[in-house]
């Protein structure tokens, strides 16, 4: 019996081993917040487009993602890698746990896509790019770090744990990820895909969302002089008739689903909300607008695109105590939550 002893004293040394010391490497536990951030960094504007074929996924870290960067080369990239890059740049680390793992499967899963529908003919040598008008934006840990300042350990950490706690997640409709589009802050609803790109895509309907004065910028207003309003709009439409008083160019406004301008006449020429936003650099589509003989003005509410998942209505959700399936579920109709590979 003695012989035995020092045997079982190997083998309890071994099993303490074996599971005290991932513990010690993990370091601070889920969900530690830290301070606030002022700014978020902004989102992207991302087109629908249709998926053709498969690609493989599986683990975060068993995925490579090829990165066109700034200065023309590629970076290869595991998912895990490419993510926390995306995640820093596209939603402030002060953010609520649940909100930041909801981005990190929402990127993941337009990542996936991505890939899915083959080449691309901005960057046909990458997957993705770090254009937010083409791809998602990104931010290298260097410059989080150099943003952050003294927080940076804590919220690249806890921007990690959003990925890592995600792994392999993917929103999926039918089976396949979806065309998984985000923006920053909505004005009560969000917007079906039709109202702003012309597509129905069953997943982006018109959902309400919660965000509200909290947003920074929530409300904005641009000024624009009447000739200079008259010299942009006239290049874009040129069959529109601006003689008149200002007062009298806009008429018969229609309102989208979340309240916002789907069209609107200015002078007798039908024009989409959209094109004023693009035109006059508005941050959504969502605005009102008024006119004398010396300005336009237009009072906007909310920043982005207005499709998906709002960022902002996410934080709002996780701070009412939702999780980010239910996050996710929420902002994209119909979808299921799980991990995607390739069959």
């Amino acid at each position: 019996m003695r012989t035995l002893r020092p045997v079982a004293a190997t083998a309890l040394l071994l099993l303490l081993a074996v599971f005290l010391l991932p513990m010690l490497l993990l370091g601070r536990p889920a969900g530690e917040e830290g301070p606030e951030e002022t700014e978020p960094l902004p989102t992207a504007t991302l087109p629908i487009r249709k998926p053709t074929a498969q690609s493989g996924a599986g683990g975060d870290g068993a995925t490579l993602v090829r990165v066109a960067m700034p200065e023309g080369t590629v970076s290869s990239l595991t998912m895990a890698e490419y993510l926390w890059r995306v995640v820093a740049a596209e939603m402030p680390a002060s953010f609520e746990t649940e909100a930041l793992r909801a981005q990190a499967v929402t990127a993941r899963t337009y990542t996936l896509y991505q890939m899915s529908i083959g080449q691309n003919p901005n960057h046909p040598d990458a997957d993705m790019c770090t254009d937010i008008s083409c791809c998602q934006a990104h931010l290298s840990p260097e410059d989080a770090a150099a943003n952050w300042g003294d927080q940076a350990q804590i919220w690249g950490e806890k921007i990690a744990r959003a990925v890592s706690d995600t792994d392999g997640q993917a929103i999926l409709y039918e089976g396949q990820p979806i065309d998984a589009v985000f923006f920053s802050s909505a004005a009560g609803r969000t917007l079906d895909s039709v109202e702003v790109w012309g597509g129905s895509v069953p997943y982006l309907t018109s959902v309400e969302s919660p965000e509200g004065e909290e947003v920074p910028n929530y409300h904005t207003t641009v000024t624009v002089p009447v000739a200079e309003f008259k010299s942009v709009f006239l290049v874009r439409y040129p069959d529109a008739d601006l003689s008149g008083a200002p007062e009298t160019w806009f008429q018969n406004m229609a309102p989208t689903s979340s309240g916002g301008v789907d069209t609107v006449e200015v002078g007798g020429v039908t024009v989409k909300g959209t094109a004023l936003r693009t035109l006059f650099d508005l941050r959504s589509a969502n605005f009102s607008v008024t006119a004398d003989s010396e300005t336009v003005t237009f009072s906007v509410t909310g920043y982005g695109h207005g499709v998906g998942m709002s960022q902002y209505g996410a934080n709002a959700m996780a701070k009412a105590g939702s999780s980010w399936r239910e996050i996710l579920t929420h902002y994209y109709t119909g979808v299921t939550i799980g991990p995607w590979k390739q069959e």
